[in-house]
């Protein structure tokens, strides 16, 4: 199994609030852009999907980040850096 890192998806245009909700277990934040961004801890499986679900919805993709697993890690272990 994998272990979860953390990514920044960002996707062309402000998603409607029906559309944000089929990202479920994910932040969403509408960026002054005119982009939204999508952040949260994805495994590979769980970020595949996502990206189903993008392509699905027909929406435009710019970017996946890997922000990095170890700022994740220390939140559920409760470590400080």
């Amino acid at each position: 199994m994998h272990t979860p890192e953390l990514y920044e998806i960002r996707i062309a245009s402000h998603l409607s609030e029906s559309t944000r909700a089929r990202f479920e277990g994910l932040s969403v934040r509408l960026d002054p852009r005119g982009e939204t961004v999508l952040r949260g801890a994805l495994d590979q499986a769980a970020l595949h999907g996502t990206l189903i679900v993008i392509r699905d919805l027909g929406l435009k993709l710019i970017s996946v980040h890997l922000v990095g697993d170890s700022e994740h890690q220390r939140q559920q272990s409760g470590r400080r850096p």
